[in-house]
């Protein structure tokens, strides 16, 4: 019955910050768009996207209890994991931990975790070939980069 998620909803404590991480760190596009009573933001990537709700101003319907920092994420990159560290090392991100071997939606990944300005976990994931699943260096490795 269901084929895929088409998008989830943010509520951000600080949208400009916010857009600063997913746009600048991260890559997503920032979008505007309209409903019939408001105009609204995103956060595109692919073919998902991450709509944006300002804590205390969210759009209606919304969920029960909408809070920044609930959210817990896993993105897969379109870049090799060392670029994805480095870049995140670069903007003085803090990798919680990682890079450590996980299971995905379609398969073994290799994943570092870190948090947005929200707080919420953001889990950036490679799928991983089965030389990787199997190297427990890899496994039960954590990292921190500078922040």
């Amino acid at each position: 019955m269901i084929d895929r998620i088409d998008h989830i909803v943010l509520t951000t404590r600080d949208r400009d910050a916010c857009i600063r991480f997913y746009t600048g760190i991260l890559g997503m596009r920032l979008e505007k768009f309209t409903t019939p009573t408001e105009e609204r933001l995103a956060l595109k990537f692919g073919n998902q996207k991450i709509n944006l709700h300002e804590w205390g101003r969210e759009f209606d319907p919304r969920a029960h209890v909408p809070v920044p920092g609930s959210l817990d994420l896993c993105f897969i990159a379109s870049a090799p994991l060392e670029e994805v560290i480095a870049k995140l090392a670069g903007a003085g991100v803090r990798i919680m931990q990682g890079p450590v071997m996980k299971t995905g939606a379609a398969g073994p990944i290799r994943s570092v975790y870190v948090r947005d300005p929200d707080l919420n976990l953001i889990e950036i994931s490679v799928p991983a070939g089965p030389e990787l699943a199997q190297s427990p260096a890899i496994s039960t490795s954590t990292r921190s980069a500078a922040a």
